[in-house]
């Protein structure tokens, strides 16, 4: 939340020339970085009209939440007005999205999708937009979890006229979705009126800001739910859109001879999986064939186990991008290339028959599979050479087969405590961005931590799962991994690190001394006490993550540099460039960095690396226990 006051109070802050001064040092704070000069004229539009129509209601005792941050998620919404009910006496809340739009249109006939001019691609109908809004805040707010009836959604696009937008209104409209235009005005003052009293709202506002926030609804938690039951998950805004652009494109597919790529593209946590996982249950439970591929044997293993918990025909859902190479032309309705940045340059390897050694490109193999192929991807994930999953590479060869390609970016996350500053500072800290490493600003929805050893990393891990919180460590390859255990054998203590040590995740798909598969280490209650590497933590997360940086990443005078030799990983070649290596070492730390829900503690085996991320990260105690409580629930 950027401001709180009455809004009687914002409008005297308009008026003396002071409130958009301060939200934009109160976005500087906690985002780190200022806000789009868009974003800052939509302030300068959108809140005067808001504030003016509360006035005329008699409302100014109305307690307003500018920018009002979602639960566990980057999210905002435009305002939260909390006051209470002019019927029941009880707190009352209505969540306002303020658009400046004159006109929008259904997209292609979708009246959940709108076309407006101020956009290059589809946006969610604002209907729809607020009323998810709504829907999250129940789901995760204490407050409001036993008391739903308490909020309201209203869209009010204070620019456009009844015909402007009158395609907007095929979407159904209830308590928590509603729309008012400026020539419904009067209306929309009425509804405020209705839902709230001339009456401080400052209370109904403590109790909201109070309310304790439920945990975030982890991916595996509800995997098999989602698929086999009903939709688990409240999509967001660029989320929903790009679900609704997929089964937009399966409809069409199904009434007509049309094929369409589809790419969903965002950084770690914004909800790729979730995507596609609800695009998966939503499709199995109409009958649509689909199925879920993806190039990590851990993820895909985990889905069978924890989805397709004894149900087979769920189990056969899940399938590698190397399962399709003899697959019949658009043989499938959908197919969800989930991790698509791990595609390799071709299906085949040492093992594969030659009469399969087509030669064909894998990216080229999965469009030729169905009717919709969905790759969902982040470019900043590439871990190995070889993987080749970018969107230029997609569209260029959705281009060579003269197929449209529909691109959709997810810019809100909802890992790292849904932290956007946090995941800035990673990729400033590791150089994936310009401009260098930044110190760290807490924003009170993540935990950060430096330790001098390893065994301060663990024991501050373990105090965690004490709390009942999950974690893992998980490290840079930079120990030898021993792959072979002798039946009997406790797991070798690879990792070491002075007089400290542990060993690697099991490597292999059966159970050692207790010690989970190497698929299941990172959803495995057991998998705590070994060191997890990149390639068993892609693509999952846990609420406490302990990270190791090894020898082969070091900070020395004011660069990082990336130590070829120190790497133990396999896969790196003598003809890995050291441009390569570079990227993908910097990649994997990126990738280990941002596992944590809750928070990440940070220790690196060299001191004078330690000495700088000393430098970067100051935390103080009660910051972190204030997080971790808030983080909770």
């Amino acid at each position: 939340m950027l401001f709180r006051d009455s809004a009687s109070a914002v409008a005297a802050e308009r008026l003396a020339g002071s409130l958009f001064v301060r939200l934009i040092d109160q976005f500087v704070h906690q985002h780190g970085h200022k806000p789009s000069p868009s974003e800052v004229r939509s302030w300068e539009m959108s809140i005067p009209e808001l504030t003016n129509a509360l006035l005329d209601a008699g409302l100014g005792m109305v307690e307003v939440l500018l920018e009002y941050s979602l639960p566990l998620n980057s999210k905002r919404a435009d305002v939260v007005l909390a006051g209470v009910h002019p019927g029941t006496g009880e707190p009352s809340y209505v969540v306002v999205e303020l658009k400046q739009w004159g006109s929008a249109l259904p997209e292609d006939g979708e009246p959940l999708l709108c076309r407006v001019d101020a956009y290059a691609r589809p946006v969610l109908n604002p209907i729809e937009q607020v009323r998810g809004y709504c829907d999250y805040l129940i789901s995760f707010n204490g407050a409001l979890a036993d008391h739903p009836e308490r909020v309201s959604g209203v869209a009010f696009l204070h620019n456009a006229t009844e015909f402007g937008v009158q395609g907007l209104y095929e979407v159904p409209q209830d308590e928590r979705g509603r729309l008012f235009t400026a020539e419904r005005r009067g209306e929309f003052v009425e509804y405020l009126r209705s839902k709230l009293k001339p009456a401080s709202g400052a209370q109904a506002a403590d109790l909201l800001l109070a309310g304790k926030v439920a945990p975030s609804r982890q991916l595996m938690a509800v995997a098999a739910e989602e698929v086999r039951e009903r939709e688990q998950f409240v999509l967001l805004d660029e989320q929903r859109v790009a679900y609704e652009l997929v089964l937009r494109a399966v409809r069409r597919a199904q009434q007509s001879d049309h094929k369409q790529v589809v790419v969903i593209t965002g950084g770690p946590g914004t909800g790729k999986s979730v995507i596609a996982l609800s695009l998966l249950g939503d499709l199995y439970r109409r009958g649509v064939t689909a199925f879920h591929a993806t190039g990590s044997s851990s993820f895909t293993t985990t889905m069978r186990r924890v989805a397709g918990a004894r149900k087979r025909q769920v189990q056969e859902l899940f399938k590698y991008f190397n399962s399709f190479m003899t697959a019949e032309r658009n043989g499938l309705d959908v197919l969800i290339c989930d991790e698509a940045h791990r595609i390799r340059e071709t299906s085949a390897n040492r093992y594969t028959r030659a009469d399969q050694r087509t030669g064909k490109p894998q990216i080229e193999e999965l469009i030729d599979a169905a009717r919709v192929p969905v790759f969902l991807l982040d470019e900043h994930q590439v871990v190995r050479p070889g993987e080749m999953g970018t969107v230029a590479q997609i569209r260029a060869a959705a281009a060579v087969k003269g197929l449209e390609c529909q691109v959709v970016e997810l810019d809100s996350q909802f890992r790292c405590g849904g932290s956007d500053a946090y995941l800035r500072w990673v990729v400033r800290l590791l150089g994936l961005e310009p401009g260098g490493p930044v110190d760290w600003e807490p924003d009170g929805k993540v935990v950060l931590e430096v330790v001098d050893t390893p065994q301060e990393l663990e024991a501050f891990l373990d105090a965690r799962r004490a709390e009942g919180y999950g974690a893992r460590m998980s490290a840079g390859y930079c120990w030898k991994w021993t792959t072979k255990v002798a039946p009997g054998d406790p797991l070798p203590l690879d990792v070491r690190i002075g007089d400290w040590a542990r060993p690697w995740n099991v490597y292999g798909d059966r159970s050692i001394a207790g010690a989970p598969p190497a698929a299941l280490w990172a959803t495995d209650p057991a998998g705590f006490g070994q060191v997890g590497c990149v390639y068993t933590a892609q693509g999952f997360e846990y609420d406490w993550s302990g990270v190791i940086l090894g020898p082969d990443l070091v900070w020395r005078t004011d660069r990082w540099t990336t130590d070829r030799t120190a790497s133990k990983d396999p896969v790196f070649r003598k003809s890995t460039s050291d441009a390569d290596i570079d990227r993908l070492i910097r990649n994997t730390y990126k990738v280990l960095l941002t596992r944590g829900m809750i928070g990440t503690v940070v220790y690196s085996t060299d001191p004078e690396t330690r000495a700088k991320l000393r430098e970067l990260v100051t935390v103080q105690q009660a910051e972190r226990i204030g997080a971790g409580r808030s983080s909770r629930g």
